[in-house]
């Protein structure tokens, strides 16, 4: 069955920085492509960013320039690498397909907390 764990989360300060990950199982992983989403308090969930099973790339306005995904197919895995952080960033952080249609069970997610 397919498995997302998701890592890295923690408690930064403004402007410092997090690099998140996530660890597939159960399924093809490199054909695949990976999106990061986050869930604020009291907010729906968003997709942040996304990146193809070619490597292509795209982000949401909110975090562009400051957040940058990548992918590692050996190791069935996908990253977020987050600078310049700021608080409106804190949610709890989950990867998952960029594309709703063929959502996969979704993971714990890891909690990313900035502090003013």
């Amino acid at each position: 069955q397919v498995q997302l764990v998701e890592s890295g989360g923690g408690l930064v300060q403004a402007g410092g920085s997090l690099r998140l990950s996530c660890a597939a199982s159960g399924m093809i992983f490199s054909i695949n492509a990976m999106g990061w989403y986050r869930q604020a308090p009291g907010k729906q969930r968003e997709l942040v960013a996304s990146i193809t099973s070619y490597g292509s790339t795209n982000y949401a306005d909110s975090v562009k320039g400051r957040f940058t995904i990548s992918r590692d197919n050996a190791k069935n895995t996908v990253y977020l690498q987050m600078n310049s952080l700021k608080p409106e960033d804190t949610a709890v952080y989950y990867c998952n397909n960029p594309n709703m249609k063929w959502s996969l069970p979704w993971g714990q997610g890891t909690q990313v907390t900035v502090s003013s």
